[in-house]
Protein backbone atom coordinates (compact mmCIF):
# COMPACT_ATOMS: atom_id res chain seq x y z
CA UNK A 1 0.00 0.00 0.00
CA UNK A 2 1.38 3.42 -1.00
CA UNK A 3 1.82 6.28 1.46
CA UNK A 4 -0.03 9.56 0.90
CA UNK A 5 3.17 11.23 -0.31
CA UNK A 6 3.84 8.39 -2.80
CA UNK A 7 0.28 8.67 -4.07
CA UNK A 8 0.68 12.42 -4.42
CA UNK A 9 3.91 11.94 -6.39
CA UNK A 10 2.19 9.49 -8.72
CA UNK A 11 -0.66 11.94 -9.22
CA UNK A 12 1.64 14.74 -10.35
CA UNK A 13 1.81 15.18 -14.13
CA UNK A 14 5.14 14.84 -15.90
CA UNK A 15 6.94 18.09 -16.70
CA UNK A 16 6.05 19.37 -20.16
CA UNK A 17 7.84 21.76 -22.51
CA UNK A 18 6.95 25.43 -22.34
CA UNK A 19 4.52 26.38 -25.08
CA UNK A 20 5.80 28.82 -27.69
CA UNK A 21 2.61 30.77 -28.18
CA UNK A 22 1.77 31.92 -24.67
CA UNK A 23 0.87 35.56 -24.19
CA UNK A 24 0.65 37.85 -21.16
CA UNK A 25 -1.91 40.55 -20.41
CA UNK A 26 -0.68 44.09 -20.98
CA UNK A 27 -1.92 44.82 -17.44
CA UNK A 28 1.25 43.17 -16.14
CA UNK A 29 3.37 45.18 -18.57
CA UNK A 30 1.91 48.42 -17.23
CA UNK A 31 2.43 47.30 -13.62
CA UNK A 32 6.05 46.29 -14.30
CA UNK A 33 6.77 49.75 -15.71
CA UNK A 34 4.97 51.76 -13.04
CA UNK A 35 8.02 52.65 -10.95
CA UNK A 36 10.35 53.49 -13.84
CA UNK A 37 11.13 57.02 -15.00
CA UNK A 38 9.89 57.94 -18.47
CA UNK A 39 13.33 57.50 -20.10
CA UNK A 40 13.83 54.17 -18.32
CA UNK A 41 10.36 53.06 -19.34
CA UNK A 42 11.11 53.84 -22.98
CA UNK A 43 14.37 51.88 -22.81
CA UNK A 44 12.67 48.88 -21.18
CA UNK A 45 9.90 48.81 -23.77
CA UNK A 46 12.44 49.06 -26.57
CA UNK A 47 14.51 46.23 -25.09
CA UNK A 48 11.40 44.05 -24.99
CA UNK A 49 10.18 45.07 -28.44
CA UNK A 50 6.86 46.27 -26.99
CA UNK A 51 5.30 49.39 -28.43
CA UNK A 52 4.00 51.95 -25.93
CA UNK A 53 0.78 52.21 -27.96
CA UNK A 54 -0.28 48.80 -26.65
CA UNK A 55 -0.47 50.18 -23.10
CA UNK A 56 -3.46 52.24 -24.20
CA UNK A 57 -5.40 49.07 -25.05
CA UNK A 58 -6.28 47.34 -21.74
CA UNK A 59 -7.26 44.11 -23.51
CA UNK A 60 -3.96 43.88 -25.39
CA UNK A 61 -1.49 41.06 -24.84
CA UNK A 62 2.23 40.60 -25.48
CA UNK A 63 4.22 37.45 -26.10
CA UNK A 64 5.72 35.60 -23.15
CA UNK A 65 9.19 36.25 -24.56
CA UNK A 66 8.49 39.98 -24.72
CA UNK A 67 7.30 40.08 -21.11
CA UNK A 68 10.35 38.10 -19.97
CA UNK A 69 12.59 40.62 -21.74
CA UNK A 70 10.66 43.48 -20.13
CA UNK A 71 11.07 41.94 -16.66
CA UNK A 72 14.84 41.71 -17.16
CA UNK A 73 15.03 45.25 -18.60
CA UNK A 74 13.05 46.71 -15.68
CA UNK A 75 15.32 44.86 -13.22
CA UNK A 76 18.38 46.37 -14.90
CA UNK A 77 16.93 49.87 -14.86
CA UNK A 78 15.97 49.68 -11.18
CA UNK A 79 18.70 47.28 -10.03
CA UNK A 80 15.72 45.56 -8.45
CA UNK A 81 14.32 42.16 -9.42
CA UNK A 82 11.06 42.94 -7.59
CA UNK A 83 10.06 45.94 -9.76
CA UNK A 84 10.74 48.55 -7.05
CA UNK A 85 7.71 47.36 -5.08
CA UNK A 86 9.45 46.82 -1.75
CA UNK A 87 11.19 49.39 0.47
CA UNK A 88 14.34 47.27 0.13
CA UNK A 89 15.67 46.65 -3.35
CA UNK A 90 16.00 43.02 -4.40
CA UNK A 91 19.29 43.70 -6.15
CA UNK A 92 20.21 42.07 -9.44
CA UNK A 93 21.53 38.57 -8.85
CA UNK A 94 19.40 37.98 -5.75
CA UNK A 95 17.09 35.51 -7.47
CA UNK A 96 20.05 33.47 -8.73
CA UNK A 97 21.55 33.31 -5.23
CA UNK A 98 18.18 32.30 -3.79
CA UNK A 99 17.85 29.46 -6.30
CA UNK A 100 21.34 28.20 -5.53
CA UNK A 101 20.41 27.93 -1.85
CA UNK A 102 17.60 25.50 -2.67
CA UNK A 103 19.45 22.53 -4.15
CA UNK A 104 20.53 20.90 -0.86
CA UNK A 105 16.84 20.64 0.08
CA UNK A 106 15.67 17.03 0.34
CA UNK A 107 12.00 17.59 -0.50
CA UNK A 108 9.51 20.21 -1.63
CA UNK A 109 8.58 21.17 1.95
CA UNK A 110 12.15 21.97 2.90
CA UNK A 111 12.77 23.70 -0.41
CA UNK A 112 9.66 25.85 -0.08
CA UNK A 113 10.62 26.89 3.44
CA UNK A 114 14.00 27.97 2.10
CA UNK A 115 12.29 29.93 -0.68
CA UNK A 116 10.19 31.82 1.86
CA UNK A 117 13.11 32.36 4.24
CA UNK A 118 15.11 33.75 1.34
CA UNK A 119 12.42 36.23 0.33
CA UNK A 120 11.93 37.21 3.97
CA UNK A 121 15.61 38.15 4.06
CA UNK A 122 15.61 39.92 0.69
CA UNK A 123 12.43 41.97 1.17
CA UNK A 124 11.08 44.12 4.01
CA UNK A 125 7.44 44.73 3.07
CA UNK A 126 6.52 41.42 1.44
CA UNK A 127 7.06 37.93 2.83
CA UNK A 128 5.42 34.57 3.25
CA UNK A 129 4.84 31.77 5.72
CA UNK A 130 4.13 28.07 5.17
CA UNK A 131 1.48 26.52 7.40
CA UNK A 132 -0.24 23.14 7.40
CA UNK A 133 -3.98 23.17 7.97
CA UNK A 134 -5.33 19.63 7.95
CA UNK A 135 -4.54 18.06 4.58
CA UNK A 136 -3.70 21.46 3.04
CA UNK A 137 -0.35 23.25 2.89
CA UNK A 138 -1.00 27.00 2.87
CA UNK A 139 1.41 29.76 1.88
CA UNK A 140 0.19 32.96 3.51
CA UNK A 141 1.43 36.29 2.20
CA UNK A 142 2.35 39.24 4.44
CA UNK A 143 2.10 42.38 2.32
CA UNK A 144 2.70 45.81 3.83
CA UNK A 145 2.88 47.67 0.51
CA UNK A 146 0.38 50.48 1.01
CA UNK A 147 -0.54 51.85 -2.42
CA UNK A 148 -3.36 49.74 -3.89
CA UNK A 149 -1.97 48.97 -7.35
CA UNK A 150 1.52 48.29 -5.99
CA UNK A 151 0.02 46.11 -3.23
CA UNK A 152 -1.76 44.00 -5.85
CA UNK A 153 1.23 43.67 -8.17
CA UNK A 154 3.51 42.81 -5.23
CA UNK A 155 1.17 39.95 -4.31
CA UNK A 156 0.94 38.76 -7.92
CA UNK A 157 4.71 38.87 -8.39
CA UNK A 158 5.54 37.20 -5.09
CA UNK A 159 3.11 34.34 -5.62
CA UNK A 160 4.24 33.87 -9.22
CA UNK A 161 7.85 33.54 -8.03
CA UNK A 162 7.00 31.23 -5.14
CA UNK A 163 4.72 28.96 -7.15
CA UNK A 164 7.14 28.91 -10.09
CA UNK A 165 9.94 27.80 -7.78
CA UNK A 166 7.70 25.17 -6.20
CA UNK A 167 6.97 23.69 -9.64
CA UNK A 168 10.66 23.75 -10.57
CA UNK A 169 11.74 22.06 -7.35
CA UNK A 170 9.21 19.28 -7.86
CA UNK A 171 10.06 19.00 -11.56
CA UNK A 172 6.42 19.37 -12.54
CA UNK A 173 3.24 21.31 -11.92
CA UNK A 174 2.14 21.64 -8.28
CA UNK A 175 -1.65 22.11 -8.55
CA UNK A 176 -3.17 24.77 -6.30
CA UNK A 177 -6.47 23.94 -4.64
CA UNK A 178 -7.41 27.57 -4.20
CA UNK A 179 -6.07 31.11 -4.07
CA UNK A 180 -7.38 34.06 -2.03
CA UNK A 181 -6.50 37.72 -2.27
CA UNK A 182 -7.02 40.55 0.21
CA UNK A 183 -7.80 43.14 -2.50
CA UNK A 184 -10.73 43.80 -4.84
CA UNK A 185 -11.14 41.80 -8.03
CA UNK A 186 -8.91 43.43 -10.68
CA UNK A 187 -9.96 44.00 -14.29
CA UNK A 188 -7.58 41.23 -15.43
CA UNK A 189 -8.85 38.69 -12.87
CA UNK A 190 -9.54 36.15 -15.63
CA UNK A 191 -5.77 35.63 -15.78
CA UNK A 192 -5.80 34.26 -12.23
CA UNK A 193 -7.44 30.95 -13.19
CA UNK A 194 -4.33 30.07 -15.22
CA UNK A 195 -1.81 31.82 -12.99
CA UNK A 196 -3.02 30.33 -9.72
CA UNK A 197 -6.28 28.40 -9.55
CA UNK A 198 -9.82 28.50 -10.99
CA UNK A 199 -10.87 28.66 -7.33
CA UNK A 200 -9.74 32.26 -6.80
CA UNK A 201 -11.50 34.66 -4.42
CA UNK A 202 -11.03 38.38 -3.76
CA UNK A 203 -11.50 40.75 -0.82
CA UNK A 204 -10.51 37.87 1.46
CA UNK A 205 -9.16 38.20 5.00
CA UNK A 206 -5.69 37.21 3.79
CA UNK A 207 -3.75 36.54 0.61
CA UNK A 208 -2.84 32.86 0.42
CA UNK A 209 -2.53 29.82 -1.84
CA UNK A 210 -3.13 26.19 -0.86
CA UNK A 211 -2.11 22.79 -2.18
CA UNK A 212 -2.15 19.13 -1.08
CA UNK A 213 0.03 18.87 2.04
CA UNK A 214 1.18 15.39 0.97
CA UNK A 215 3.16 17.07 -1.81
CA UNK A 216 5.52 18.57 0.76
CA UNK A 217 7.23 15.16 0.79
CA UNK A 218 7.91 15.14 -2.98
CA UNK A 219 11.72 14.82 -3.46
CA UNK A 220 13.52 17.76 -5.05
CA UNK A 221 14.08 16.82 -8.68
CA UNK A 222 16.81 19.32 -9.59
CA UNK A 223 20.59 19.47 -9.67
CA UNK A 224 23.32 21.93 -10.69
CA UNK A 225 22.87 21.17 -14.37
CA UNK A 226 19.12 21.72 -14.38
CA UNK A 227 19.59 24.85 -12.24
CA UNK A 228 21.75 26.40 -14.96
CA UNK A 229 19.08 25.67 -17.57
CA UNK A 230 16.34 27.06 -15.32
CA UNK A 231 18.23 30.28 -14.64
CA UNK A 232 19.14 30.68 -18.32
CA UNK A 233 15.44 30.64 -19.18
CA UNK A 234 14.32 32.82 -16.24
CA UNK A 235 12.05 34.66 -15.75
CA UNK A 236 10.09 32.90 -18.52
CA UNK A 237 10.78 29.57 -16.82
CA UNK A 238 9.14 30.93 -13.67
CA UNK A 239 5.97 32.65 -14.84
CA UNK A 240 4.98 30.00 -17.40
CA UNK A 241 4.73 27.23 -14.80
CA UNK A 242 1.08 28.06 -14.24
CA UNK A 243 -0.85 25.83 -16.57
CA UNK A 244 -2.50 22.82 -14.98
CA UNK A 245 -1.24 20.14 -17.36
CA UNK A 246 -3.16 17.36 -15.62
CA UNK A 247 -6.58 18.98 -15.99
CA UNK A 248 -9.25 18.37 -18.58
CA UNK A 249 -8.77 21.84 -20.10
CA UNK A 250 -5.10 21.02 -20.75
CA UNK A 251 -6.06 17.74 -22.45
CA UNK A 252 -8.50 19.55 -24.70
CA UNK A 253 -5.89 22.26 -25.40
CA UNK A 254 -3.34 19.63 -26.43
CA UNK A 255 -5.93 18.07 -28.76
CA UNK A 256 -6.74 21.41 -30.40
CA UNK A 257 -3.25 22.88 -30.59
CA UNK A 258 -2.34 21.13 -33.90
CA UNK A 259 -5.37 22.78 -35.50
CA UNK A 260 -4.04 26.27 -34.86
CA UNK A 261 -0.50 25.25 -35.82
CA UNK A 262 -1.34 23.60 -39.13
CA UNK A 263 -4.63 25.18 -40.11
CA UNK A 264 -6.40 21.81 -39.85
CA UNK A 265 -10.15 21.69 -39.42
CA UNK A 266 -11.38 22.15 -35.84
CA UNK A 267 -13.14 19.06 -34.45
CA UNK A 268 -16.66 19.24 -33.09
CA UNK A 269 -17.07 19.29 -29.32
CA UNK A 270 -18.80 15.91 -29.38
CA UNK A 271 -15.90 14.43 -31.36
CA UNK A 272 -13.36 15.58 -28.78
CA UNK A 273 -15.53 14.22 -25.96
CA UNK A 274 -15.71 10.82 -27.69
CA UNK A 275 -11.91 10.80 -28.19
CA UNK A 276 -11.52 11.40 -24.44
CA UNK A 277 -14.01 8.57 -23.74
CA UNK A 278 -16.50 10.98 -22.17
CA UNK A 279 -20.00 12.07 -22.95
CA UNK A 280 -20.42 15.65 -24.15
CA UNK A 281 -22.23 16.57 -20.93
CA UNK A 282 -19.47 15.07 -18.76
CA UNK A 283 -16.74 16.91 -20.67
CA UNK A 284 -18.69 20.15 -20.39
CA UNK A 285 -19.04 19.68 -16.60
CA UNK A 286 -15.34 18.84 -16.21
CA UNK A 287 -14.30 21.95 -18.12
CA UNK A 288 -16.76 24.10 -16.20
CA UNK A 289 -15.32 22.84 -12.90
CA UNK A 290 -11.89 24.15 -14.04
CA UNK A 291 -13.33 27.51 -15.08
CA UNK A 292 -12.91 26.65 -18.76
CA UNK A 293 -15.04 26.02 -21.83
CA UNK A 294 -14.45 24.46 -25.23
CA UNK A 295 -15.07 27.74 -27.03
CA UNK A 296 -12.87 29.60 -24.54
CA UNK A 297 -9.97 27.22 -25.16
CA UNK A 298 -10.37 27.62 -28.93
CA UNK A 299 -10.54 31.39 -28.56
CA UNK A 300 -7.39 31.52 -26.39
CA UNK A 301 -5.43 29.39 -28.85
CA UNK A 302 -6.60 31.49 -31.78
CA UNK A 303 -6.00 34.75 -29.93
CA UNK A 304 -2.42 33.91 -28.97
CA UNK A 305 -1.62 32.56 -32.43
CA UNK A 306 -3.16 35.68 -34.02
CA UNK A 307 -0.98 37.95 -31.89
CA UNK A 308 2.14 36.01 -32.85
CA UNK A 309 1.27 35.99 -36.55
CA UNK A 310 0.35 39.68 -36.59
CA UNK A 311 3.53 40.74 -34.81
CA UNK A 312 5.95 38.10 -36.05
CA UNK A 313 5.04 37.45 -39.67
CA UNK A 314 4.18 39.29 -42.87
CA UNK A 315 1.05 37.27 -43.54
CA UNK A 316 -1.95 39.36 -44.52
CA UNK A 317 -4.89 39.59 -42.14
CA UNK A 318 -6.89 37.51 -44.62
CA UNK A 319 -4.21 34.80 -44.66
CA UNK A 320 -4.08 34.78 -40.85
CA UNK A 321 -7.86 34.44 -40.70
CA UNK A 322 -7.71 31.44 -43.02
CA UNK A 323 -4.81 29.92 -41.09
CA UNK A 324 -6.84 30.12 -37.88
CA UNK A 325 -9.85 28.42 -39.45
CA UNK A 326 -12.16 31.37 -40.07
CA UNK A 327 -14.37 31.12 -43.14
CA UNK A 328 -13.84 34.78 -43.96
CA UNK A 329 -11.79 37.72 -42.72
CA UNK A 330 -14.83 39.54 -41.35
CA UNK A 331 -15.46 36.75 -38.81
CA UNK A 332 -11.82 37.00 -37.72
CA UNK A 333 -12.15 40.79 -37.40
CA UNK A 334 -15.20 40.40 -35.17
CA UNK A 335 -13.50 37.80 -32.98
CA UNK A 336 -10.30 39.84 -32.63
CA UNK A 337 -12.24 42.95 -31.71
CA UNK A 338 -14.09 40.94 -29.05
CA UNK A 339 -10.77 39.66 -27.62
CA UNK A 340 -8.75 42.85 -27.64
CA UNK A 341 -11.22 45.66 -28.41
CA UNK A 342 -9.32 46.64 -31.55
CA UNK A 343 -9.00 45.50 -35.16
CA UNK A 344 -6.15 43.17 -36.21
CA UNK A 345 -4.66 45.68 -38.63
CA UNK A 346 -4.70 48.41 -35.99
CA UNK A 347 -3.11 46.04 -33.46
CA UNK A 348 -0.37 45.17 -35.96
CA UNK A 349 0.40 48.86 -36.51
CA UNK A 350 0.53 49.56 -32.77
CA UNK A 351 2.80 46.58 -32.13
CA UNK A 352 5.08 47.20 -35.10
CA UNK A 353 8.49 48.78 -34.47
CA UNK A 354 8.76 52.41 -35.59
CA UNK A 355 10.38 52.96 -39.01
CA UNK A 356 14.12 53.55 -38.89
CA UNK A 357 15.32 57.01 -39.72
Amino acid sequence: MRSSSEAAIAALPAATPVEEKDTVSVAFVAAALARLTEPARARALAAAGIQAELLRTPQARVTADAFAALWLAAARELDDEFFGLDARRMKSGSFKLLCRSLLPARDLGQGLRRVLQGFNCLLDDVGGELLQRGDEAVVTLHNRVAEAEAHRFAAETFLVLVHGLMCWLAGRRVPLRWARFDYPRPAHAREYAAMYSPESAFEAAETAIAFDAALLAVPVAQDERSLKAFLAAAPRSVFLKYRNEEGMAARVRRRLKPCVESGAEWPQFETVAAELHLSANTLRRRLDAEGASYQGIKDALRRDAAIHLLTGSRLSVEAIAARLGYEDASAFHRAFRKWLNTQPGEYRMRAAPPPST
